[in-house]
């Protein structure tokens, strides 16, 4: 039985195959010789621009305010909120806003000697007959740093669902926050404070925002500083009375306070 011949040269083997094989040959040929043009990289936020617009398109509105907006008859989310329009669905926001998101640091993570490490997620505990049911919660925050600011808290048996939640939440309360100067510019200028001092309340925590000038920073805790960097806020002064610790209550007296913004000063 005569041994079957071993086709050494690479030219030989492209010969005796079909066309089909030669063009992904050449394919291969150029890949490995670097002539293959893989397209760019594309970065994390384009992603996520290009999956908003995707859900965007694709989104059936349910409500007669989301089909206005769907077709373009409303274009300014300022005069939904002056009417008091409510907002039931998040594309509503989504389109006529650019959003950015955080998360506030509401949870404890568990370790030794107690834990103490803030994190993103509250976890609790149902006793039931079946066991113990556990459940996340998850507060996010949204805003496009020039006058527009959501809070939303969200309740999951997971921690994905339940940050979902939230940020769809955020977007539902979605509130307009009046900005102004610490003293008398030119209008040419973007607004950097508070307009003037305003208190929020929410159980036992109470804080204050008072104007600053230009370069002070915000002086406030580090999760009102998200709230205050998404509504577009970069110096102010505050102070704050009760259980501040508790940072449900507090993101939600900072909420209290910037929507006091709206009313005129008496």
């Amino acid at each position: 039985m005569a041994e079957k011949e071993s086709i050494h040269n690479p030219k030989d083997l492209i010969d005796a195959v079909p066309e089909e094989v030669e063009k992904i040959a050449q394919v291969v040929e150029e890949e490995i010789t670097g002539k293959f043009e893989r397209p760019p990289r594309r970065s994390r936020e384009e992603e996520a621009e290009e999956s908003r617009k995707n859900a965007l398109a694709a989104w059936v509105p349910k409500t007669s305010l989301g089909r206005m907006v769907k077709s373009k008859e409303l274009t300014s989310i300022d005069i939904i909120l002056k009417d008091h329009k409510k907002i039931l669905e998040a594309e509503i926001t989504d389109s006529l806003l650019k959003l950015d998101t955080d998360l506030l640091l509401v949870g404890q993570a568990k370790g030794k000697f107690g834990g103490g490490k803030r994190r993103a997620w509250r976890q609790t505990q149902k006793k039931t007959m079946e066991g113990n049911v556990v459940t996340f919660s998850c507060m996010a925050v949204v805003g496009d740093k020039r006058g527009h600011v959501g809070l939303g808290l969200g309740e999951a048996q997971e921690t994905l669902p339940a940050r979902a939640k939230a940020i769809r939440k955020a977007k539902l309360n979605i509130i307009k926050v009046t900005r102004g100067w610490e003293s008398q510019e030119e209008d040419k200028t973007d607004p950097h404070t508070v307009p003037f001092i305003i208190e929020g309340k929410c159980g036992s925590v109470r804080i204050k925002f008072i104007p600053a000038p230009r370069g002070t920073g915000l002086v406030v805790g580090d999760e009102c500083k998200k709230i205050l960097r998404l509504a577009g806020i970069r110096d102010v002064y505050s102070k704050t009375f009760g259980q501040t610790r508790t940072t449900l209550n507090l993101a939600q007296a900072c909420m209290d306070a910037l929507n006091k913004t709206n009313k005129m000063k008496l």
